[in-house]
């Protein structure tokens, strides 16, 4: 099983084999190719048929790329385009490209001859002008990253591709858009203010039925429930802290939140990451039974203790389901303070690690891994 992972600053983008077993003791991960990229890919997105992949680039000046994946999973650069601010969140259609970050977001057409990134066909904004403090934050832990501590993180489809939804930390809300079925164009529908004045909505990630949208909240250590309209607009149903009860939620910031991938039949959890915001605080993976709505059933059945802080990273990409094996979920989490990328599995009651590698460069210092996509 081969995923991919970037950096947040090294120009360079990892193949990662896992090799599971029944016996975790037997688990692999080794680095099967190291391939030339032109900056840090905080963000990875595939296409939907596997062919190529699409990036962040935290460079300066900011931009977005695409790559050829090749047949040995090694990766190709086709080429890159400028956005206005640095980028946090790349997903795509078949035909469009979604980019958001901080004060702004691009829409972008794809080549369908080779899978390059296309001509701009639309700007996004999200700063309100009219607001002089509605700008860059000092003096945030690890720093604001162009804006994207206090703005527009993620950028995510619904299942049917006709509705898109940016996280906004900084504004405590979801941007929700109706997409054009033409060009893939944008038409704001809705901006769904959190249940939390402390929230800052990181990412949203959407269940298969179209009917749930989750939302994980970087600043409050939430992960709330809301629910998709048949005139689709969103409205809260509940929220779970990810982190455990005697931890303050000042000391964390929460990273990620996904669901299981079965192979038939809906997901049966959710999957919420935390980083610890300094490095002696270490993170959490949190784990979330659904029922066949996408409702999350209970409180959190584990809450797995991470090895570091997680630094920046802590992001975690749920496995597709290895046949044979259907008692037990992989994912990968990746760590930007030691490099590591590490395999997690769980069993229905705890999360364990089975495996892990160091993404190191040439010099053998570590590089600061940031995301994950399977293959």
């Amino acid at each position: 099983m081969d995923f991919l992972v970037g950096t947040f600053y090294t120009p360079k983008l990892f193949t990662v084999r896992f090799t599971p077993s029944k016996d975790d003791s037997k688990c692999k991960l080794e680095i099967t190719h190291t391939s030339d990229a032109i900056g840090g890919h905080s963000w990875l997105s595939l296409s939907f048929d596997k062919k190529f992949l699409y990036t962040t680039v935290w460079a300066s000046p900011p931009a977005i790329a695409a790559y050829r994946i090749e047949p040995n999973h090694a990766l190709t650069h086709l080429n890159s385009k400028p956005v206005r601010a640095m980028s946090g969140y790349v997903c795509c259609s078949n035909t469009t490209l979604y980019s958001a970050g901080g004060p702004t977001g691009e829409v972008f057409s794809l080549n369908p001859d080779d899978g390059s990134i296309g001509p701009l066909l639309q700007n996004l904004e999200f700063r309100d002008q009219g607001n002089q403090n509605d700008g860059a934050r000092n003096g945030v832990a690890h720093g604001d990253f162009g804006g994207l501590r206090h703005g527009a993180h993620s950028v995510d489809l619904s299942p049917d591709a006709k509705s898109l939804y940016i996280a906004d930390i900084g504004h405590n809300c979801i941007w929700n858009y109706s997409v054009c079925p033409d060009q893939g164009k944008l038409n704001q529908r809705q901006k769904w203010i959190a249940s939390r004045q402390n929230d800052g909505p990181r990412h949203t990630w959407p269940h298969p039925n179209g009917k749930i949208l989750y939302s994980v909240q970087e600043h409050s250590c939430h992960v709330d429930t809301l629910s998709i309209s048949k005139q689709a607009t969103l409205e809260l149903i509940s929220g779970k802290r990810i982190i455990p009860e005697d931890k303050d939620e000042k000391d964390y910031w929460a990273d990620e939140v996904r669901l299981s991938r079965p192979i038939s039949g809906h997901p049966k959890y959710l999957y919420a990451s935390t980083r610890g915001l300094e490095k002696e605080t270490k993170g959490y993976v949190a784990v979330f039974g659904l029922d066949e709505d996408g409702l999350v059933r209970g409180e959190a059945i584990d809450m797995f203790e991470t090895v570091t802080s997680g630094g920046i990273a802590n992001a975690i990409e749920p496995a597709p389901m290895v046949e044979g094996q259907e008692g037990v979920e992989y994912m990968a989490m990746t760590d930007s303070q030691e490099g590591y990328v590490f395999i997690l599995a769980f069993d229905g009651k705890k999360i364990t690690e089975v495996a892990r590698t160091q993404l190191l460069g040439e010099d053998g210092m570590t590089l600061a891994a940031a995301t994950a996509v399977w293959l």
